[in-house]
């Protein structure tokens, strides 16, 4: 039955049939990546195995390809994903031959290169973006549902449906518990994971509040003294508790303060004191960090004690290892396992081990140049009215607390791809102006116009 997994495919090619192809993103491809899970696949013989996400984004690239391979913004983060693609397929090439990587060489294309592609290449309106960030803010807010049947009742609903039509490919995700309660991962796998989703999700529907954006009441229901945005924050910000996850909540704080920047009349004054306060709070926790992680996990006395423990060890003892082979890395599965240590729970360190200090660094160059472009965009923009209604620093607040949400989990499933075509949009954002496009609306109406008419690709 793992044949189900493209059936995102026949639909994607009805509705470019029918429609175009930015709708059968938003309608087919976004759904299936941000409400399927990651982990089903359809497995056949001699053939790379797509999920439903990746299945879903092939007809809809190659008819973007088709069409409009030429209409193509260049920049230097185009560059940045291609050179990271790069060394990770030959590096996985190199250690596994490309029987073990064609798996993953297919995985770099499907969920990483061509969600980039299209995120960039459909998004180009100010109404597209805010098309795509009410679609993908609706999704993750109608899982929280789900979340909470997992919190509740301790294990997975998404399990309970798709492991009957895929048996044994979920078998690695298990529900965690902490503090005796069950944290909630859905179509994630993984809470962490989750809790980035929700992160993610949370701050761009606050964007969304604070540019007036949301109808102010529900279509069919009608919540006493709850309006649509109210509502919303409210479900966002139980899904994020429910996950329990401690890196993704510390994140979300980080990307609502460097969103605070731009709601300011004096963005670059508030950038001071927002550096200021983070080094004020984040030396002194950190220095309590490490003394709290150095005890190791013999010492804990708390089960959070001991995961923190468990973190600091890792580096210990696979920063040697990684460095060992330090410019291909090991290979996907190749990396030696320490005993008792066999979860890496640091990205950036796994990403070392697996394809080599080229890739983390390349990773790492992707998060602090986007942050970069988009606080710079930001700050040439000064203040938009309505208060707080930038996506410039709200996209670099996401970014900056992806950063520091995978130094405590892998980024795995269903993230990548939400990473790449996170990347997409902000690249497109900025490459359309950002910011600064709309401090003149009146101006770049018949310039957006004619954009629009030339990115609706409907097949005849």
């Amino acid at each position: 039955m793992s044949i189900l997994a493209i059936a995102p495919a026949l639909l994607a090619m009805l509705w470019l049939a029918r429609s175009s192809c930015r709708k059968a993103y938003l309608d087919i491809y976004l759904f299936t990546l941000f409400a399927l899970p990651g982990w089903c696949r359809f497995i056949a013989p001699g053939t790379p195995d797509p999920t439903f996400h990746e299945a879903a984004i092939l007809p809809i690239s190659l008819i973007y390809l088709w069409k409009y391979h030429r209409r193509w913004q260049y920049s230097i983060t185009d560059l940045l994903v291609v050179l990271y693609a790069c060394q990770v397929g030959y590096s996985e090439y190199e250690n596994a031959g490309y029987k073990e990587a064609q798996n993953l060489l297919f995985d770099l294309i499907a969920a990483g290169l061509l969600p980039y592609l299209l995120a960039k290449g459909l998004l180009n309106e100010h109404s597209h973006r805010v098309d795509f960030v009410k679609r993908l803010v609706w999704l993750v807010a109608c899982l929280v549902f789900f979340f909470a049947i997992e919190a509740r009742l301790g294990f997975n609903p998404y399990r309970f449906i798709f492991d009957r039509f895929f048996p044994g490919q979920g078998d690695g995700w298990v529900t965690t518990f902490r503090y005796g309660l069950a944290r909630a991962a859905g179509p994630y796998g993984h809470a962490i994971l989750a809790g980035i989703v929700l992160m993610i999700a949370f701050h761009l529907h606050r964007w969304l509040n604070n540019g007036n954006y949301w109808e102010s009441r529900f279509s069919r229901i009608n919540i006493p003294g709850m309006t649509k945005s109210k509502t919303l924050t409210i479900i966002l910000f139980a899904g994020l508790a429910l996950t329990m996850v401690r890196g993704p909540q510390i994140g979300a704080v980080i990307a609502g303060a460097v969103s605070f920047i731009g709601a300011g009349t004096n963005p670059r004054r508030r950038a001071g004191w927002v550096a200021l306060s983070i080094l004020a709070v984040g030396i002194p926790a950190g220095i309590i960090g490490y003394s709290y992680a150095s005890v190791g996990r013999a010492s804990a006395t708390t089960t959070s004690q001991e995961s923190a423990a468990y973190r600091k060890e890792l580096i210990d003892k696979y920063v040697d290892i990684a460095l060992e082979r330090s410019v291909l890395g090991w290979g996907r599965n190749g990396w030696p396992k320490v005993s008792g240590m066999p979860s890496i729970d640091n990205y950036y360190l796994l990403l070392a081990l697996m394809h080599g200090v080229p890739a983390t660094a390349l990773l790492l160059l992707l998060l602090i140049v986007m942050i970069a472009r988009l606080l710079s965009n930001g700050m040439k923009a000064g203040m938009l009215k309505p208060k707080g209604s930038s996506l410039s620093f709200r996209l670099a607040g996401i970014y900056a607390g992806f950063t520091f949400s995978v130094l405590t989990v892998y980024m795995g499933d269903n993230v990548i791809p939400i990473f790449f075509t996170m990347l997409g949009f902000a690249d497109n954002y900025l490459c359309s102006g950002g910011d600064l496009a709309l401090l003149e609306p009146q101006a770049s109406k018949p310039e957006s116009a004619s954009k629009a008419a030339r990115f609706e690709i409907v097949l005849a």
